[in-house]
């Protein structure tokens, strides 16, 4: 049976709009750590996506006694070993600085060897239940340069192939193919499971 209200661990917007649209189904109410004071800051010092997900949840659902939700998520460009990875969000200070590092070190880099994928971990966690731990992946590129005014972080440098960037997608096709879209689904599927 599936919660009325979750407690989304974030203060991310674009997040909390994508997860509201996928969880609406089951009829669950969408919060996010800026109706909830209580919680304060989460950590993200694990080394793993899961790590991340699974500390936050757990921190954001003691605190505030809700179910919680909380994923972590970035991208993994295989020329530069997987980086920016788990240091996706730390990578630069800003998202343009994040965007214009990831591109400067790309510079010399064919677009064969661009290949890349956004990735997330999201976990449920709410008291003594067992958790729920599910993962999405969306493959794709990086591009040469920034395109599209739709999404947030690295969707405009994140080539599809049909080339179209991720920035370019309306919020309903990106929530059909994200990572996000993908993880969120399957938190669905177990949700309505339990």
């Amino acid at each position: 049976m599936s919660p009325a209200r979750v407690l989304l661990a974030t203060r991310n917007q674009g997040k909390v709009r994508e997860l509201q649209v996928l969880l609406a189904d089951l009829g669950i109410q969408v919060e996010s750590l800026d109706e909830h004071p209580e919680v304060g800051e989460l950590r993200e010092d694990g080394d793993t996506f899961e790590a991340n997900a699974l500390q936050k949840a757990e921190i954001a659902s003691a605190a505030s006694g809700l179910p919680c939700v909380a994923d972590d998520s970035g991208l993994e460009v295989d020329a530069l070993d997987g980086r920016p990875g788990v240091l996706s969000a730390r990578y630069a200070e800003t998202v343009q600085a994040r965007n214009a590092k990831l591109l400067d070190e790309l510079a010399d880099v064919p677009p064969e060897r661009r290949t890349a994928r956004f990735r997330c971990v999201m976990a449920y966690v709410h008291g003594s239940e067992e958790p729920i731990v599910v993962s999405g992946a969306c493959e794709g590129r990086i591009a040469r340069q920034p395109r599209g005014d739709n999404g947030f972080g690295y969707d405009p440098v994140f080539l599809l192939d049909d080339g179209r960037t991720m920035a370019m997608l309306s919020a309903e096709d990106k929530n059909a193919i994200s990572h996000r879209g993908r993880a969120a689904r399957k938190l669905v599927a177990a949700l309505r499971d339990r």
